[in-house]
Parts: structure tokens; sequence; C-alpha cells
């Protein structure tokens, strides 16, 4: 793989997981949002990413030599997690019902810290190949003085 392939490489890595790191801060910061614009309680968000070919002339080569295709991530939305609202017994809460119930948002902290700690850790395992590629670059030029 070339140096520029490599580089597009972990930088789409790089805006994907920055993207996962945005959308669960926002699921963190509206955790207890009982009323949007939409209507009812905010929906937690998720990323979808998809991986897609890298699109070069090195890529399609090296594919034909060695039968796999070298692919980039992408995220191609964003779409709101569809799974129930959680029940909250607060009577005294402006938004309960006649039983007392108030549907809180569908968001689990346990669950988006760890979606964080692994976007984060994905992101600097992108940012470690980008610097290793860097550097590989860097001792080529060395090499060739």
């Amino acid at each position: 793989m070339d140096f520029m392939t490599a580089m597009k490489i972990s930088s789409s890595g790089l805006a994907a997981q920055r993207k996962r790191m945005e959308v669960i801060s926002s699921n963190l910061a509206n955790m207890e949002t009982t009323r949007t614009p939409e209507g009812g309680p905010y929906r937690r968000k998720e990323v979808i990413i998809n991986a897609l070919p890298v699109d070069n002339e090195f890529a399609s080569v090296l594919n034909n030599e060695v039968g796999d295709e070298l692919r980039e991530v992408v995220v191609t939305g964003v779409v709101d997690d569809q799974s129930d609202p959680i029940l909250v017994h607060n009577p005294d809460h402006p938004d309960a019902d006649e039983r007392g119930y108030v549907k809180m948002p569908n968001v689990n902290m346990v669950k988006e810290m760890v979606d964080l700690i692994n976007a984060s850790r994905s992101f600097e395992a992108n940012v470690q190949s980008i610097n290793a590629a860097k550097s590989m670059a860097q001792r080529a030029i060395e090499l060739g003085r």
C-alpha cells in the first residue's frame, strides 16, 4: 500500500470516529431531555458506518495481485435508536402521565461510556497509523539521500 492510500484510509477512520464521539456526546448531554421538538423524550442516536473500496490506481493493481480490496470507512448516516423510552416513576415531574410515570430517553450511560472509550481508542489507533506512515515515508526520503 502506498503512503497516500494509507493516509486516506486512516483519515477516513479518524473522521468516522470523530463523528461517533460527537453523537455519543450528544446522547450523554440529552440523557434527561423529556421534551423534544418532535415530541416525546430524546431518542438515542447511532452512527451508521460502511466500508467502501479505496478508489485509486495502486489499490486496483494491489487488488488484482493480492485478491483483496483496500477499504476506507464512511459515515453514511445517523439514525434514531427505536427502542422504547425508559419509564421512571416521578409524579412531581412536569411530563409525568396520569399514573406518575415519565418517559425518559433510551440512553444508557454505561453503554455510551463504553462506546466513547471504544471510539476514542479507535481514533488513537488511526492517529498511530498515520504517524507510522509518516515515519516510514520520512525514513524512505532519508534513505534516498
